[in-house]
């Protein structure tokens, strides 16, 4: 893996062949869905159901209509007046991890001019975990570079309250959200801060990319599985201009946002439980509420993914029950007659359809006879579905990625959709179901993945 010094990214666009290969893939969609139809046609219901079921994946095609947001010639001089405060929560972080994190901060080509930096009481066995040398080198640098830094060593509460202990009362115009294991490519900063010129925009995203993908099969599979949500639904939002979830990783937010969500932000409650999970797309809400949130695929963040499966299962099931309990805010607060309101609605009947379709086939005779072919069939839809998402691949180019790795990274579509729907989904059903347990919601009692270890 190339050092996170050195690790750059950029977003190369949807070229003609690429755009012409997405076309042929879609074909082979389309094609799979009609070899459904047709086998289970008899009954005359089900085919219906197949084709409202593609009808419901309609952030695939939207989203090869984004393209990342360019500053307008006389917006320049206001994008560049701008001052931005970077938040970095930590908690028993690894610290090569927070180190390279730090450093990819202080060297941005567009300069931030603040830092600071929340531990929320790191702890391991009982003792507390220092970061004694991290500080020291951080704090020298961004002397030299003129950048204001703080940091904070406070009780262990939550990342709700490490991220207001200091933003509540910041004076700057843009607050920059990071995660203390994510590693900013050089021109992070200054694409994302690009949206902005449309006062309008009150949150951005970045575009979040797995920084320890050669660690295993599972941070190989990782990277195709964030693809429907990195490179999938929220593109296809941010062309709506209603990206419902920013990553934890790398967003940015207009300050007065933030502020205004102070108090109520970090105290949330859910059935009369507090809960501190989730906190991307609670901030990521409150921006809806008052203007435009997008995604600028061109913003790029090198974030570290789980090496094991009982990290990974731990990660997915935290992620899963806060996604449950947003929609249902969504449901309640966001308008009727506007888009997320009802993409959360198709994102709940596709859920119920990939359930029921599969009990109503074994149950009914007329199909138990041909659960073969039918199986196979919606096996070749899965894959050439898979295969369209994974062409996004195509669109970023990494320092450390050869094109034979995106071509692997690619090939590994099928089992991306064998994961999805064997593990994935029943997690999901089951973090809908327990989604009132954010008592368990927690953070990691000791590091789990090691920069060290990854690279």
């Amino acid at each position: 893996m190339v050092a996170p010094g050195k690790l750059t990214a950029r977003y190369a666009g949807s070229g003609g062949l690429l755009v012409l290969g997405a076309f042929a893939v879609a074909a082979c969609s389309a094609w799979a869905v009609t070899q459904l139809a047709t086998l289970t046609g008899a009954a005359g219901h089900l085919p219906i159901v197949w084709l409202v079921s593609l009808a419901l994946l309609w952030w695939l095609p939207l989203s090869w209509m984004e393209r990342p947001i360019k500053v307008p010639p006389d917006a320049r001089e206001r994008i560049d007046a701008l001052r931005v405060t970077v938040q970095i929560p930590v908690y028993n972080e690894d610290p090569e991890a927070l180190r390279a994190c730090l450093r990819s901060v202080l060297t941005q080509s567009r300069p931030v001019n603040r830092v600071r930096v929340v531990d929320d009481g790191s702890a391991f066995a009982g003792e507390p975990v220092r970061y004694d040398d991290v500080r020291r080198d951080f704090e020298c640098e961004a002397m030299l570079r003129g950048i204001e830094t703080t940091w904070d060593r406070t009780g262990n509460r939550g990342k709700r309250f490490a991220q207001m202990h200091v933003l509540a009362e910041d004076d700057g115009d843009v607050f920059l959200t990071l995660d203390s294991d994510s590693v900013l490519d050089r021109h992070a900063v200054r694409e994302g801060l690009a949206p902005f010129a449309d006062p309008r925009v009150r949150s951005v995203a970045g575009h979040v990319l797995v920084l320890n993908r050669t660690a295993g099969l599972l941070t190989r599979l990782t990277g195709v599985l964030y693809l429907p949500f990195t490179s999938g639904l929220r593109s296809a939002q941010s062309v709506l201009r209603r990206v419902t979830m920013n990553s934890g990783a790398l967003a940015f937010y207009r300050a007065d946002v933030v502020r205004a969500c102070a108090g109520a932000y970090e105290n949330e409650r859910f059935r009369g439980r507090p809960t501190q999970m989730n906190d991307d797309s609670m901030l990521t809400f409150y921006a809806s509420l008052s203007g435009h949130t997008v995604h600028q695929p061109s913003s790029m963040v090198f974030t570290l993914a789980p090496e094991r499966l009982g990290h990974y299962a731990k990660q997915q099931l935290r992620w899963m029950r806060g996604t449950a309990v947003r929609h249902l805010w969504w449901l309640r607060y966001q308008p009727l007659t506007g888009p997320v309101f009802w993409t959360t609605v198709a994102e709940y009947l596709h859920l119920l359809l990939a359930l029921a379709v599969p009990v109503v086939l074994v149950a009914d005779p007329a199909y138990r006879g041909r659960l073969g072919e039918l199986a196979l069939a919606a096996a070749q839809a899965g894959a050439a579905m898979n295969y369209l998402m994974a062409l996004r691949l195509f669109t970023v180019r990494r320092s450390d990625e050869s094109a034979g790795a995106r071509l692997l990274a690619f090939a590994l579509a099928p089992l991306a959709s064998v994961w999805r729907s064997l593990v994935l989904r029943p997690m999901y059903v089951y973090a809908l179901l327990t989604c009132r347990r954010v008592n368990r919601w927690g953070t990691r009692g000791s590091v789990e993945v090691s920069l060290g270890a990854a690279a």
